[in-house]
């Protein structure tokens, strides 16, 4: 299998180092020079393209299997747009019209898609209403995937990305935590879902939420990891914004259907290598 990784940062590096060690050929797509390091690192091969350019993307080579995990560079919605919309339609568009198009696309999504919904549970059947501006943006990109190109396509919805790198424990243990939902996914379970979608083909054609077991509240998790870390637990305060006050809980059935195994089913067995290291420093 050719895979081609469009933004292969994060989740994408860890994705090319599991599909290198299956035997795969794998090309990482980044912008800068420090992406493209960090793609040569997982030991797939680094081309420099802009997604937004597609006279740039002429220079990735064929591949069965295109994985668009780009994201955006702000949080702000014209940063979204361009990753999400306009790269992805350039992108899709491109390659689609090529002699030899890609078999299946695999889009990495987001459980942003849903908004808000005061703590109810959600899964794939749950309609979209977006309500910001953002989340339009988000359901867009859904629905340019899904268009007819002449390939399979499958939509993982990630919940929040954690793990090596991007732990953020002091931020929970410092405070002030805000009273929702947070629905969770260690970065190698991210990659693990796409590797095992791609290795046993299932999900063609469809939407995958990709989340772990247990959605937790987010004072639940902080105190957890205080009292885990030694410390004491963190201060309380509202929510300052609409993003912070988006509260759900979403449903990882379809995805244990599917036959993938969580490799950290909780935050409980996902944050114990960062407590150890945290607890390691204070006991210098």
């Amino acid at each position: 299998m050719n895979v081609a990784v469009l933004g292969c940062g994060y989740v994408g590096c860890e994705l090319a180092r599991e599909l290198l060690a299956d035997g795969h050929e794998v090309v990482g797509v980044r912008r800068s020079s420090e992406g493209l390091r960090a793609v040569k690192k997982t030991g797939a091969d680094a081309v420099r393209a802009d997604v937004t350019d597609g006279d740039s993307l002429s220079s990735i080579p064929d591949a069965n299997v295109l994985v668009y995990a780009v994201s955006a560079d702000g949080r702000d919605s014209a940063a979204a747009r361009t990753a999400y919309v306009e790269g992805l339609r350039t992108a899709l568009d491109h390659f689609a019209a090529r002699e030899s198009s890609p078999e299946r696309v695999v889009y990495t999504s987001s459980t942003g898609v849903y908004g808000d919904r005061d703590g109810a549970r959600v899964d794939e059947s749950t309609p979209l209403e977006p309500r910001t501006e953002r989340e339009e943006i988000l359901a867009d990109a859904e629905e340019i995937v899904r268009a007819e190109r002449g390939w399979d396509w499958t939509i993982t919805r990630f919940s929040g990305l954690y793990g090596p790198d991007r732990y953020r424990l002091e931020r929970y243990l410092e405070g002030p935590v805000s009273d929702r939902y947070l629905n969770l996914l260690h970065r190698d379970d991210a990659a693990g879902t796409i590797r095992y979608l791609l290795d046993t083909g299932r999900g063609r054609n469809e939407v995958v939420l990709v989340s772990d077991d247990e959605p937790v509240r987010k004072p639940t998790l902080a105190d957890w990891l205080a009292d885990e870390c030694g410390v004491s637990h963190p201060p309380r305060e509202p929510a300052t914004s609409e993003r912070a006050r988006a509260s759900k809980r979403c449903s990882n059935e379809k995805l244990r259907e599917l036959g993938y195994e969580l490799r950290y089913p909780t935050y409980r067995e996902g944050y114990r290598g960062a407590i150890e290291s945290f607890r390691d420093s204070q006991n210098v």
